[in-house]
């Protein structure tokens, strides 16, 4: 047995004993499919469950959610966050009752055409509803797949999404897409967990690269982290920047090393403070970091006079 077909068997096998009972699992209408997928992008299963059971009680069809008020839909969906979720399904749900007479699209090109869905949402659905032959990939199956085969490819990059896309496409069985797919994604949630993976009891694990190499705790592997200079006057900070913290302007970062000599120390801060070091004369700038400058310095409050010609600036370290 090859090692694809070798991992196919092995993963339905285990699929078949241990699948986590959802709701919407047993279903094959692509409206509650869909509602599921858009709930839990970016929420946890528990948290999700019941806001999914709420929604298919008040709006039991795509007709009906798209007849509601847009308060009731928001309200409905108060508590889960990132409401521009809740705004992209209504603003679907219409598209498909009214410019598709409630026919939700049963092609992976047109349901990634509706607003809110993306690459994984449009695989979900297209192999959970219509058997369509289209793999998902989310975090799950990069860390499953990554351990399995030993792919050292920085999961965050654009080589690694070509990368995985293609294995998992070729792995995905023909004729059960959606029963592969969910059982990925439940390996790698339940098993092949970020800590402490349970390998010994994974069925994978005689042929698994990571578990044979010792190598779980590496795998998957994310970019390395960046790291810039902050110079100011003749004292320079090593800042630790990380994209997550583009995103949010009020990210609280977790340390700076000032290294100027003789000071080797880590400081750490919030990043609308200004303080001083006591081991060297420079002074330590802080400010907020907006993604749009690229974690360009943005001092919001000053303590005290700045040097004379101290500009700070970001030099690449």
């Amino acid at each position: 047995m090859d090692t694809h077909a070798f991992f196919r068997e092995k993963l339905l096998t285990w699929f078949a004993q241990n699948h986590r009972p959802m709701p919407w699992k047993a279903e094959n209408d692509p409206y509650r499919i869909w509602l599921s997928e858009i709930i839990l992008q970016q929420t946890r299963v528990e948290q999700g469950m019941p806001y999914y059971l709420n929604f298919i009680e008040r709006f039991p069809d795509v007709t009906q959610l798209a007849n509601a008020p847009e308060d009731e839909v928001l309200k409905a969906w108060e508590g889960l966050g990132y409401y521009s979720r809740a705004r992209n399904l209504h603003e679907t749900a219409k598209f498909i009752s009214g410019e598709l007479k409630g026919v939700f699209p049963d092609s992976y090109t047109a349901i990634r055409a509706l607003k809110g869905v993306g690459d994984y949402t449009a695989a979900a659905i297209a192999s959970f509803a219509f058997g369509l032959p289209h793999a998902v990939l989310d975090g799950n199956v990069y860390r499953v797949l990554s351990r399995f085969w030993g792919i050292e490819t920085p999961t965050d990059t654009p080589k690694a999404k070509k990368e995985f896309a293609a294995l998992a496409q070729q792995l995905l069985p023909s004729e059960r897409p959606g029963d592969f797919n969910q059982a990925i994604m439940d390996l790698g949630a339940t098993v092949c967990t970020p800590r402490l993976p349970q390998c010994t009891s994974c069925l994978l694990h005689p042929e698994c690269c990571a578990f044979r190499l010792n190598k779980t705790g590496e795998l998957p592997i994310k970019s390395k982290i960046r790291s810039k200079r902050i110079v100011f006057s003749s004292t320079s900070w090593s800042i630790t920047a990380n994209k997550r913290w583009c995103k949010n302007a009020k990210a609280k970062i977790s340390g700076a090393t000032c290294t100027s000599f003789p000071c080797s120390k880590q400081h750490r801060y919030r990043p609308t403070t200004m303080k001083y070091c006591n081991a060297c004369p420079g002074i330590f700038l802080m400010g907020n970091y907006p993604p749009a400058r690229n974690l360009a310095p943005y001092p919001n409050r000053i303590d005290k006079p700045l040097p004379t010609g101290g500009s700070p600036q970001f030099l690449a370290k």
